[in-house]
């Protein structure tokens, strides 16, 4: 017995084996203090032998390391809320502001989520300690007595984890998280309000003029006598200070109109019938001297239909090739739009100058939930 025990204590200070990859260098110790101690003293998810624990001095060193991450996260989370509500919906309809917008929200949260990261590759490689575990495969599913030990295992793994000993890490962790918790509410604000009657009316109303777009020069009727084919894109005639172009973005966006002019013994079928809703009005009376205005968004996707061919008063959509007859009251003639353009109702003042003489009797713009296809 005695030569025997000489042996086995003689193969166990052989040469040491090759490191793996993962495990601690020569002189670093497990949990327990050396690995020949008794593992009913380890209380750590795993046997003291596959669990080696970093030096103290590296522990605290990398919890203060990590908690300042979770500071930086903490203030890059309340950096994006912050941003959020200094650019309200108003203000980034100017492009400009929205690009720095853009530019605070994505740099805010990318501080964030970065800060976090951060800390947790901190903490897993200087605090948390790390293993060297065989896991044969068992059978499924797991026994009761497997499911029980659950719990305990978890706790074991919390405590030697250091998310209960290093209370500020744990601190500036939470912390952290906080304003990233808070941002899903917060923006449930662009859920709202529902948009209402918006979609559908526009700024257009009796006796409002035009100004051709991009410009402050209302249009005469007198400006299509040298052209009978002319076509003009027209917007509100608004003088807002508090936008470049006297009118919002929005409202541009929903109001701009194509103005043709098309010879009266053109026009078609559809020009003379009856305007559904109103007493005898047909499309002809909402025209002068020639003159019909249609909005210029399409009503397939709402880009600008703004193409127009003279010889067969054609406009065309250049995004998916709708075409509408400009002669019969928009009708659709190609492509995927199913939809006329709408007419906008219109006259000349005291001064000849075009006016609107309502707003138009159909949403402009594309089809969407409330409109059903004919």
């Amino acid at each position: 017995m005695t030569e025997n025990n000489t042996n086995d204590n003689n193969e166990a200070e052989g040469p040491a084996p090759e490191r793996v990859v993962g495990t601690p260098k020569a002189g670093e110790g497990v949990v327990s203090g050396t690995s020949a101690a008794p593992e009913s003293g380890h209380e750590g998810p795993y046997k003291a032998s596959e669990t080696h624990a970093r030096p103290e001095e590296m522990q605290r060193r990398g919890e203060k390391i990590a908690s300042v991450w979770f500071v930086l996260a903490f203030l890059g989370g309340i950096g994006f809320l912050a941003s959020y509500f200094v650019f309200g919906p108003e203000a980034i309809a100017d492009p400009q502001i929205a690009q720095y917008s853009n530019m605070l929200l994505g740099g805010t949260l990318t501080l964030a989520m970065f800060g976090i990261g951060a800390g947790m590759t901190v903490w897993a490689r200087q605090v948390m300690p790390h293993y060297e575990v065989a896991s044969p495969y068992d059978e499924l599913p797991s026994d009761e007595q497997e499911k029980g030990s659950f719990g305990a295992f978890f706790m074991r793994s919390a405590d030697e984890s250091g998310f209960t000993k290093r209370p500020l890490m744990r601190r500036t962790l939470i912390l952290a998280m906080l304003p990233l918790g808070l941002a899903p509410i917060v923006l449930l604000r662009d859920t709202g309000p529902l948009p209402g009657g918006k979609l559908k009316n526009t700024v257009w109303e009796p006796g409002l003029r035009m100004y051709v777009e991009g410009t402050h020069r209302a249009i005469r009727a007198d400006d299509f006598e040298d052209d009978p084919n002319a076509m003009i894109s027209a917007l509100p005639a608004i003088d807002d200070e508090d936008h470049p172009h006297g009118i919002s973005l929005d409202e541009q966006a929903k109001s701009v109109v194509l103005l043709i002019k098309i010879p009266e013994d053109e026009w078609e079928e559809r020009m003379t019938e009856e305007i559904e809703g109103t007493d005898g009005v047909t499309r002809l009376n909402w025209t002068h001297n020639g003159i019909i205005a249609y909005s210029k968004i399409c009503t397939h996707v709402g880009c600008p239909a703004a193409l127009y061919e003279r010889t067969t008063h054609r406009i065309l959509c250049p995004c998916h090739q709708s075409t509408f007859d400009a002669a019969n009251a928009a009708e659709v003639v190609f492509g995927p739009a199913h939809r006329p353009l709408p007419q906008l109702p219109i006259s000349v003042d005291d001064e000849g100058y075009l006016i609107a003489t309502g707003d138009f009797t159909q949403p402009p713009g594309p089809t969407f939930w409330d409109y059903a296809k004919d």
